[in-house]
């Protein structure tokens, strides 16, 4: 959208200029003729954009997004998909092909068709004759085929934007080679492939190149150093292999860059100090290794900092508390070692913090309190062996605290009483001791998970105060009592219906309330993990109310009874599994043919009766231990195998 509203604010005011010259002369009959052309190429116009392209009107006077000379050629046509007028924007497509004619207007200067999200076929290859071009917007469509080579001609080529199409085939190097005045270039979101052209190093007049989202392959081209103007470079989600160029520490002027999945190797060079004017820089999802070079610090106007899901080793440079213009550190899943600096601590206006899913270890330095801005701290899967929960965090003004296995012991310190974190994850450590009654008073909670660790006691009645609780994981603890608190919780409309519960492997008794899917708080619940529980009781037919449900996980949980033919009305369900426990009757032939089920597993029940007819692919595995007729596995078999 960015792009196509650059492309049309652009045509828009080249239109309106050669408006106010009125033309002197009547269209000319060749530019008419192309046009008509392309009208009749058009199948579907249903905001008529076209409407007032007639044989009987003069196209420079008369027609709708046309503008000419005042020799009477045509000099902008500009139809986008996409128009803004004041306050309002219209959205509208068109169908149709791209007309050769379109060619023969010879004086064209600007061709706006952007965002008209229809128009397929191929680029015609008599657009190259195209020779005084300066803007071509054909962005947003399903043009397919391959670039054309004649597009070489557009010798005075300024801005191209051919994003979000169909386009496949490599980039000719001699069309890259002959766009020596290009500012802009968008290519991305197309299925081109082969190596980027090292001719990219000619083009040393661009400013904004973005070929995201295709299939390039081979390395990046050491001629990018040569790119003195360019500002924003995105090669991201390609096939990119090999390492960053040291050219690439030319690009003085960059202020945008974006290499992030792709399947770089090799280290992040020194050069990368070279980038002065670099405001956000994302390098993620490569196989880049190594360590951080101390010139990194260099970056003075840096804010954004995305390194995570690399193979990033060594310490972290302390020269990266130099830069105190950053906002957002991501170094999360990479094998970091050693102590987080002290100097992080100058990074004031710091808001995120993502160490995650490293090998840190030491103790974390005190000077991080200084750190008022931060708002989100995941130092989580890291061998820091806290212990504690250091005292200073509570002078963080954190909203998301995640400190998930880094060895904190004990219990939950008190002054998480009186924070307003929304997100807490401290799972996968050794906290015990009660649940306090205290956590009703973390009212911003949105995110609570506290799995993997050996709290034991029922849930305090002032949980029920949690009213903005979407998603909690208490999994794997020695949680005991009944369930009613965690269901029967306030919500604060739209917010604070859960999302997701994990109350699986604990010590929870039942039985499960007989209306848990007419409670408020789980109205549009869709993952419900009940599993390894005493809980006993029938299975509750509201649950079939529950119209936003996806996962069911009750194994193990004691339940009786019959498999209410109601839970078929759950209609989003993908996951059943009601294993190991008690279940008697026939399965429910509504609930085996839900359309989205995939997983489904009653073994080890009491289950009597033919195993209904279905269409999901589900084993044999997940009805045994069940005393269903021998028929009914049978046809199970055949179903499943085709082998009857």
């Amino acid at each position: 959208m960015e792009i196509s509203m650059h492309a049309q604010t652009f045509s828009l005011l080249f239109f309106l200029i050669f408006s106010t010259l009125a033309s002197s002369k009547a269209c000319h009959p060749v530019d008419k003729e192309a046009l008509l052309d392309f009208k009749h190429k058009i199948t579907d116009d249903p905001s008529k954009l076209l409407h007032s392209w007639r044989v009987s009107s003069d196209c420079c006077t008369s027609w709708e997004g046309v503008a000419c000379d005042v020799s009477g050629r045509v000099v902008n046509v500009s139809r986008p998909g996409l128009v803004s007028d004041n306050d309002f924007i219209e959205d509208t497509y068109m169908s149709g092909t791209l007309s050769p004619y379109l060619g023969n207007l010879s004086s064209l200067q600007v061709l706006d068709l952007s965002n008209l999200k229809d128009l397929k076929g191929p680029i015609p290859e008599e657009l190259g004759k195209l020779s005084k071009l300066t803007h071509l917007f054909l962005d947003t469509n399903k043009l397919t085929g391959s670039i054309p080579l004649t597009l070489r001609y557009f010798s005075q080529l300024e801005k191209m934007y051919l994003s979000d199409n169909f386009i496949s085939g490599t980039v000719p190097p001699p069309v890259m080679k002959s766009w020596t005045h290009v500012s802009e270039l968008g290519l991305s979101g197309n299925a081109l492939s082969g190596p980027i052209p090292p001719t990219i190093g000619k083009v040393v007049m661009i400013t904004k190149l973005d070929l995201h989202g295709n299939n390039f392959t081979g390395r990046i081209p050491t001629g990018f150093g040569n790119l003195k103007n360019l500002r924003y470079l995105d090669l991201s989600e390609n096939q990119i292999t090999g390492s960053i160029p040291e050219s690439i520490g030319g690009l003085a002027a960059l202020e945008l860059l974006y290499l992030n999945q792709n399947q770089l190797t090799g280290r992040i060079p020194s050069s990368i100090s070279g980038l002065s004017s670099m405001i956000f820089c994302r390098i993620s999802e490569n196989k880049l290794s190594g360590s951080l070079p101390p010139s990194i610090g260099q970056l003075s106007k840096i804010q954004r900092l995305i390194l995570e899901n690399n193979k990033l080793t060594g310490k972290l440079p302390a020269t990266i508390g130099h830069l105190t213009a950053l906002t957002d550190i991501f170094f999360s899943n990479n094998h970091f070692t050693g102590k987080i600096p002290s100097s992080f601590g100058n990074l004031l206006n710091l808001q995120t913090l993502d160490l995650s899913r490293n090998r840190l270890s030491g103790q974390l330095p005190p000077q991080l309190a200084k750190l008022k801005s931060l708002q989100t701290l995941d130092l989580s899967y890291n061998p820091l062996g806290l212990v504690r929960i250091p005292n200073w965090f509570q002078e963080l003004r954190v909203f998301q605290l995640m400190v998930a296995n880094t060895g904190i012991e004990g219990e939950l310190p008190h002054w998480l009483s009186s924070s307003s974190i929304s997100q807490l994850d401290l799972s996968g450590n050794a906290l015990t001791g009660k649940l306090p009654r205290w956590i009703g008073n973390m009212t911003s909670l949105s995110f609570l998970n506290l799995s993997n660790n050996g709290f034991h006691s029922s849930i305090p009645v002032e949980f029920k105060n949690l009213s903005l609780l979407m998603d909690l994981d208490l999994h794997s603890n020695k949680f005991s009592g009944h369930l009613n608190v965690i269901f029967s919780k306030e919500v604060q409309d739209p917010l604070g219906h859960f999302n997701s519960i994990d109350l699986s492997y604990n010590m929870f008794t039942g039985p499960i309330d007989d209306d848990i899917g007419e409670r408020p708080a789980m109205s549009s619940i869709s993952s419900l993990v009940l599993s390894h529980n005493t809980l006993g009781g029938s299975l509750p037919k509201s649950i079939g109310k529950m119209g936003e449900l996806r996962v069911l996980k009750l194994v193990n949980t004691g339940l009786s009874g019959m498999i209410p033919e109601e839970l078929g009305d759950a209609k989003e369900l993908s996951t059943i599994l009601l294993s190991r426990n008690n279940l008697t009757g026939a399965i429910p032939e509504i609930v085996l043919n839900l359309k989205e089920l995939k997983q489904f597993d009653v073994s080890s029940n009491r289950l009597r009766g033919r195993i209904p007819p279905h269409k999901a692919i589900i084993p044999a595995s997940a009805f045994k231990n069940n005393p269903v007729t021998m028929t009914g596995l049978r046809n199970h078999f055949c179903g499943a195998w085709r082998a009857c």
